[in-house]
């Protein structure tokens, strides 16, 4: 609502968190991010007896038990399939997006959770995309930020039910990794009862009378001209260049800076070694030295941490700017693992290296907690434009999953080769990212997506066109202040 005008222009005042947009938030959120988490966790505590179901089936037809080798093999193709999933369905995110739209995509996908790893890929893929959209400016980091909570969340619950006396045992783990179906299917329930994306209804569908009510639910105010208005500005810039399939983004000139950033965040936040801890916890703290009977309660520790520092990292977002917490977060990841390499290589000499293994675990945990897991989706939400949206997310999610995956595949491989300094790879990937976000990536903390396009075209070498966007709609009068910014920069 404009609290006041000036020559005539709707003045925007602050969003604010409404019961309709928490709620949309957290619905959303929980169905398709906390099955992400739970799923990444969920196959480290029964470890020892998935291969053990391995090994016995493969003793009683062969009769003689499975080589180490081919073990190995085929636990790290089993733990790499649901990053291999999420990557077939991240292809599937700007076709469903464009047609369906974010809640009706993100339904689709849940509709087949139980089942598919694929559909793990669509959802969580579209679900920052969605929040983005609905988001009031002031808010869309932290509310962005709310999917890396509840993937945090997801992973210390698999964590806990891993629990030997819980689930994490012979007879409880199949039930552990069926559990998964549950949170889909309360948000399959419940989604329907919430607002598509506006800016999807409005650019992508021309539906301006429903973009004006479910920016009123979502606002709880009448008066949303001066969103509409920016809107309509995205939508004038988007006309001039046409709709962008994922072909024509790669080639899209105005989009190039963008799209690398993406993608350069994404394989940094997969590749710097979280899903190598949450994957393989057990033989990470068993390499470094800790108890077998203590691994499943530092794992759960640890957990806990992950979760804390998300919490935090929604309450700091808006304060603090989306590129120093990367900065920061990819620089503790890098020390950490540096750390974890040197305690690794003097556990055999110093009693009390373990300790550090563990301290450097969580120094590392609560780095990525901070900025490489929450803010690369915030940052790609607000990097791209409506109609360019799904297709960069298809890109970004797909590079996302095939990290994970090649993570995943390889990390025990590395483990065995390496030996303690297989985490200095991981060092090396986090500084090399971080070096990259220090030369290229803008702070977009409470910017239009007009205001971030315009900050990436300098080094893009082009010129934002808005068309006729950059009029103010009929019947408001044009400040003089706003003659000036239609001047081509």
């Amino acid at each position: 609502m404009a609290d006041t005008e000036e020559w005539g222009k709707p003045v925007e005042r602050k969003g604010r968190l409404t019961v309709v947009l928490a709620l949309a938030t957290l619905i959303a959120a929980f169905g398709s991010s906390f099955q992400y988490g739970y799923n990444v966790s969920v196959v480290n505590s029964p470890s020892q007896f998935m291969q053990q179901f391995y090994n016995t089936t493969y003793t009683e037809r062969y009769h003689s038990p499975m080589e180490e080798n081919i073990l190995t093999l085929l636990w790290s193709i089993s733990v790499s399939m649901f990053p291999l999933g999420g990557f077939f369905g991240s292809l599937m995110v700007a076709p469903l997006a464009n047609k369906l739209g974010s809640t009706l995509c993100i339904r689709g996908g849940l509709a087949s959770s139980v089942h598919v790893f694929p559909s793990a890929g669509l959802s969580s893929t579209v679900v920052p995309m969605y929040l983005g959209e609905i988001a009031p400016k002031n808010l869309r980091g932290a509310l962005c930020i709310v999917p890396e909570l509840f993937i945090t969340f997801g992973i210390l619950c698999a964590q806990v039910l891993g629990l030997r006396n819980i689930l994490g045992n012979s007879t409880g783990w199949t039930l552990m990794l069926g559990l998964t179906g549950i949170p889909a299917a309360i948000q399959l329930l419940l989604l329907p009862f919430f607002p598509e994306s506006p800016r999807y209804m409005l650019i992508q569908n021309g539906d301006e009378q429903k973009t004006t009510k479910a920016l009123q639910r979502l606002r709880g105010w009448d008066d949303v001209d001066s969103e509409l208005l920016e809107m309509r500005q995205e939508d004038q810039s988007e006309k001039a260049e046409g709709h962008l399939s994922v072909f024509s983004l790669l080639a899209q000139r105005s989009l190039r800076w963008q799209l690398i950033s993406i993608v350069v965040m994404m394989m940094g936040q997969q590749l710097s070694g979280v899903n190598a801890i949450y994957y393989y916890a057990d033989i990470i703290y068993s390499s470094a030295g800790v108890r077998e009977s203590d691994i499943q309660y530092v794992t759960v520790g640890t957990g806990a941490v992950n979760v804390f520092m998300s919490v935090i990292a929604v309450f700091i977002v808006e304060a603090s700017g989306r590129r120093l917490l990367l900065l920061c977060g990819f620089g503790i990841c890098c020390g950490a693992s540096v750390l974890l390499t040197v305690a690794l290589n003097l556990q055999e000499t110093v009693t009390w290296m373990p300790y550090v293994s563990i301290a450097s675990v969580i120094i590392y945990i609560i780095g990525h907690g901070m900025g490489p897991s929450p803010i690369p989706p915030v940052v790609g939400t607000e990097m791209f434009r409506q109609t360019a949206r799904p297709a960069a997310f298809m890109v970004a999610g797909s590079v996302h999953w095939l990290s994970n995956f090649v993570v995943g595949l390889i990390f025990p491989f590395l483990e065995r080769g390496l030996g303690p300094y297989s985490f200095i790879i991981f060092a090396v990937i986090c500084l090399v990212t971080l070096i990259y976000i220090w030369l290229v990536v803008p702070e977009t903390k409470e910017k239009t997506f007009l205001e971030v396009f315009q900050m990436f075209a300098k080094s893009n070498k082009v010129e934002l066109n808005l068309g006729d966007g950059d009029l103010p709609p009929k019947g408001l009068k044009e400040s003089p202040e706003d003659a000036l910014k239609a001047t081509p920069f």
